[in-house]
């Protein structure tokens, strides 16, 4: 890997952050609850557009891939919440938000690859 492509993926990883950021909020403002809805949207989002990169653009997976949608997508903050809503007493919306995460994200991926296989 070049010093360049380096570079790049780096910076895309710090708009990627600050897209994540962005998107959160405007999700939970909209939602208004205390459900991560955010952090889903970005999850899945993010999982299909990792699959149409992966399918249609080989060449930029590192930058667009692990640069720009591993700095937008955070199962870390996901797994998180998940452990916040578990201790708040709040155990199916717990449970609720790691299934909705994890089979919405598979399935977008999925959706994603397809999709960039066509393209």
């Amino acid at each position: 890997m070049s010093v360049v492509v380096f570079l790049l993926a780096c910076i895309a990883g710090g708009f990627g952050a600050g897209l994540r950021y962005l998107v959160d909020v405007g999700v939970m403002a909209i939602t208004r609850g205390r459900f991560p809805w955010g952090i889903i949207v970005v999850n899945i989002t993010g999982s299909f557009a990792l699959g149409v990169v992966t399918a249609s653009l080989p060449e930029a997976v590192f930058i667009v891939g692990a640069g720009l949608l591993g700095g937008y997508t955070t199962f870390s903050t996901s797994a998180l919440d998940a452990v916040a809503l578990w201790r708040d007493g709040e155990r199916p919306a717990s449970v609720l938000q790691i299934g909705v995460t994890l089979v919405a994200s598979v399935i977008a991926a999925f959706a994603g690859l397809a999709l960039g296989g066509l393209l």
